[in-house]
Order: C-alpha cells, then sequence, then structure tokens
C-alpha cells in the first residue's frame, strides 16, 4: 500500500512540472487522505501543501484555501501548533482574492480565529488578537459581531483578564455552534483547558512580616494551590489529563525603591493536586511613598505543553520604615599614654545609619586614677545626621600604672522619639 501511495505522489509531482495543476492537486490530496489514514502526518501535510501551491497557481483560491486548512489540520493532529498556524496565517493572505464577499467574511473569521486559537495555546494571545484586530477592518460589522467564533475569541480574552468561570461556561454552551473539524475542536478544548485553568488556580501573596527596615530583606511567599485543577481531568468535555504545572518565569513589577537580587531557581514542576509555596526576596533600598510590589506575571506550561501567561493583579504595599539610627565610638591616643604625663585623647561619633540621632548627649567617664585636665566630659547635640561625625580632645593624665576601663555613655531620640541609650567600654593601658 505504501509504494502505492509514493508512486501516486511521485505522479502528482510529474504532474505539478508539467503544469498540469488541477489533475496534480487533486492527486496530492488523495495521497494527502491516504498518509493521514497511516499516521504520517509530516507527508499528509506536504501534500496538502503542494495542492493548495496547484490551486494558487490556476487562481483557484477558494479551493486552494481550504487544502491550506487541511495542511494546518495535520499539523494540528501531529500537535504541531505553531506550524498549523503558519498554514492559517497563510490562508490569510488569498482571502481578498474570493470573489464573494460572504466567501471573505467567513473565512476572515475562521482563519483568523484559528490563528488566534494557536497562538492561545502558546502564550502568545497579544498576537492572535493583532490578526483578529487587522481583519475586523475587512468584514461585515455586523457578521463580525453576531459571529460564533468572535463570541469565542472574546469569551476567551476575557475569561484571560477577569478569570471568572462564566466566560468558560458561555464559550461550553455556544460550542455547538463553533463548526469546527477535528482537530480543529481539538485545539478548542486546549484552549478551554487554559481557560479553566486561569479561573481554577488559586495563587496569593503574604510578607512574612508587617513591618520592614529599609536595610532588611523583604521575604515574600508566592503560594499556588493546584487541587482546584483535578476537576480539569474529571470532566469528559476538556478531554484531558491534565499531571504537571510547570513554573517556567516570574517577573515582578517593583517601585523605584525595591529591586530583587535574586529569583527563584527555576523551572518549577507542580503535580496538580499538589501545593507549592516559592520564596521571592526583594531588597529595599530606600524610603519613599506609597512602594509596592505587583503586578507578577508568571509563565507557566500545562503537560509541558499548553502556554499561558497568568496576571496576579494583587498589588501589595510593604510598610518600610527607617532603621534605627546608631552610632559607632571610637577613641583614639594621639601620644602613648605614660605614667604622670599628660597625653591628648581623642573621642569620634559617627551616625553612619540611615537614621538621624536627634538630642543626643554624650557622656565620658574615667576611672580615678586618670585626671583630667582639659577638655569637656559631657557633649549635648541636638542632631546629628546620617553620614555625619562630631570628634573633641581631652588632655588626660595617668597617676597610676595598669589597665583601665573608660566608658562613654551616650542617649538620644530616633527620628520617631524614641529613646535609645548605649554605652561602650574602652580598655586603656598606662605603662610606666
Amino acid at each position: 500500500m505504501v509504494k502505492d501511495i509514493e508512486k501516486q505522489f511521485k505522479k502528482a509531482e510529474k504532474l505539478y512540472k508539467a503544469m498540469q495543476y488541477k489533475r496534480a492537486a487533486k492527486l496530492y490530496d488523495s495521497v494527502g487522505d491516504s498518509y493521514l489514514t497511516l499516521g504520517n502526518f509530516e507527508l499528509a501535510r506536504d501534500c496538502y501543501f503542494d495542492a493548495a501551491k496547484c490551486c494558487m497557481n490556476e487562481d483557484k483560491y477558494l479551493i486552494g484555501i481550504d487544502f491550506l486548512r487541511k495542511a494546518g489540520n495535520a499539523s494540528l493532529i501531529h500537535n504541531q501548533v505553531l506550524e498549523a498556524n503558519q498554514f492559517f496565517r497563510e490562508a490569510v493572505k488569498y482571502i481578498p482574492n474570493l470573489r464573494s464577499t460572504s466567501d471573505r467574511n467567513h473565512y476572515f473569521i475562521l482563519f483568523s480565529c484559528l490563528s488566534y486559537l494557536c497562538f492561545f495555546v502558546k502564550g502568545e494571545q497579544e498576537e492572535g488578537l493583532k490578526l483578529v484586530k487587522k481583519i475586523k477592518n475587512y468584514v461585515d460589522d455586523t457578521y463580525f459581531k453576531e459571529n460564533p467564533l468572535i463570541r469565542l475569541i472574546t469569551n476567551l480574552t476575557m475569561v484571560r483578564k477577569e478569570k471568572n468561570e462564566k466566560y468558560v461556561e458561555r464559550i461550553k454552551k455556544d460550542f455547538t455552534n463553533l463548526k469546527f473539524r477535528e482537530a480543529e475542536t481539538h485545539l478548542v478544548k486546549q484552549a478551554l483547558v487554559i481557560a479553566k485553568t486561569y479561573t481554577s488556580l488559586i495563587i496569593n501573596l503574604n510578607f512574612d512580616k508587617e513591618v520592614y527596615t529599609t536595610n532588611e530583606p523583604i521575604n515574600l511567599s508566592l503560594n499556588i494551590d493546584t487541587e482546584p485543577l483535578l476537576e480539569i481531568s474529571k470532566q469528559d468535555f476538556y478531554n484531558y489529563d491534565l499531571k504537571e504545572l510547570k513554573i517556567s518565569k516570574i517577573g515582578i513589577t517593583l517601585s523605584d525603591n525595591l529591586t530583587s537580587p535574586k529569583n527563584p531557581e527555576l523551572p518549577i514542576l507542580i503535580e496538580v493536586g499538589q501545593k507549592r509555596r516559592i520564596n521571592l526576596l526583594i531588597k529595599p533600598h530606600f524610603q519613599m511613598e506609597n512602594p509596592f510590589v505587583g503586578p507578577i506575571l508568571i509563565t507557566a506550561e500545562l503537560n509541558e505543553n499548553l502556554i499561558f501567561m497568568y496576571e496576579i493583579s494583587q498589588l501589595l504595599k510593604p510598610n518600610l520604615i527607617s532603621p534605627p539610627p546608631s552610632l559607632e565610638i571610637s577613641i583614639k591616643n594621639l601620644r602613648p599614654p605614660l605614667i604622670d604625663q599628660t597625653f591628648p585623647l581623642e573621642i569620634l561619633i559617627e551616625n553612619k545609619s540611615q537614621g538621624d540621632a536627634l538630642n543626643l548627649n554624650i557622656d565620658v567617664e574615667f576611672p580615678e586614677q586618670i585626671k583630667v585636665m582639659r577638655g569637656t566630659l559631657k557633649k549635648q547635640i541636638y542632631s546629628l545626621r546620617s553620614n555625619e561625625n562630631i570628634k573633641w580632645e581631652i588632655n588626660l593624665k595617668p597617676t597610676e600604672a595598669g589597665d583601665y576601663i573608660i566608658k562613654v555613655i551616650s542617649k538620644f531620640n530616633d527620628p520617631d522619639q524614641n529613646l535609645i541609650e548605649d554605652t561602650k567600654e574602652f580598655p586603656l593601658s598606662i605603662k610606666l
């Protein structure tokens, strides 16, 4: 049988070369049907495409368009959706050549819808809409608005945006009016599997804390519950055994003061019916009014076959506050400290934090064996701003050798008037 088909194919090729296009087209079509029966979808596709070329050469556009549709269907049966889309888009190019206005109206909508469905199941819905909007200019307005295929496109578009079950039910109710061929019907149901996923998937976001300072990381949990997707496999209508959800990309929109320095390791596989928490790390850099996280756009796949973009429109606003101010205090001997000799000691107060220190009071305490010869032991400062410092010298005279402790006590208010107290101790060794 295969040899007979091959003979017929060679005969069709000879007829094509001899420019006997009508006979060649008929033979290509017959051979394509035979290959389709044998399950050789690629050869069937090629035969239908060759038949289409024969028709176009003879300006038989209506017949040629139907052969392109058959080529696209052969690709769909072979699960080559993007390849099928090429044939459907090719058909659109020849539709303006059709003589009948009703034929042009019909085929413009049919092939743009088939193309939209191909784009839809591969996560490129916006590209599909572009073609539909383009052909709208060439179709009777009333015919366009009342066409069930346009209703299908509208409902699929809306279910993606609103994630509302009512649009899925509208499509199912109108399903018998679509008049698709078998492979095309399967394509529509694949699109409906994605539509049902939009309405069923449960995703929510939450922070691990209520308040963050601008110098600590924000941990955001992305919680995904796929248990509602089990319903898809249970319903005979979809005829789809949904086993896994794969997250391949996560995109986060952030306010200018936030960044996401580290993405989770992708892809993430989730067995349908299971729950999964994905941790996202966000880093704040500075304070600003109304910081936000979201929306979040997830690129996902069903059974590594159907691709869709899921937007989490939920907008989260982290409560950010400035970190409490902290002071760095240090002392420095400007000359070696020796017994019965005066030496200068420098005290440095630095505010390296992001918050201002207000109403600052500094007290310095020395042991009785170290006499203060000159300088002040107390400092009062109205404000020490971020990245500012103060320093001063105190002249000291040790009276006894030994190891001693110098205390520097600081008291100040943060910008919210909270009192902060700190005592730092510094060792000082006096030699003979």
